[in-house]
């Protein structure tokens, strides 16, 4: 889904609830990332490449993002980074490998 498929079907008298980070992880959760162009990315079973490979992802694929941490330093096509991207249950890639379009973090910390 890409944030521009999201819409609010409310009546707009709702009250905001919940607190930044919340908003933030379920910002988080909507986007999608690349991964670099021209690379097939190993998603590891934790932040780093000592972990289990769990699968591979192919060219041209797209990441949300649920929560990111510190791990193994690892350099890519986005500079060397050592946050780790939890894309799912187990399931951790480089940031180096993403374009999220920062240096820094973008989701809630793991």
């Amino acid at each position: 889904m890409s944030i521009d498929q999201v819409r609010d079907i409310g009546g707009g008298d709702e009250e905001a609830v919940g607190t930044d980070e919340e908003a933030v992880a379920a910002t988080a959760a909507l986007l999608s990332y690349p991964v670099a162009p021209g690379y097939r990315l190993n998603v590891r079973s934790g932040p780093g490449t000592n972990y289990r490979l769990v699968r591979v992802l192919s060219e041209g694929s797209r990441v949300s993002i649920n929560c990111q941490r510190a791990g193994e330093w690892v350099s890519g096509p986005y500079g060397t980074s050592n946050i780790w991207d939890n894309i799912g249950n187990g399931q951790y890639v480089s940031d180096a490998y993403i374009r999220t379009g920062s240096d820094g973090y973008v989701a809630p910390r793991c």
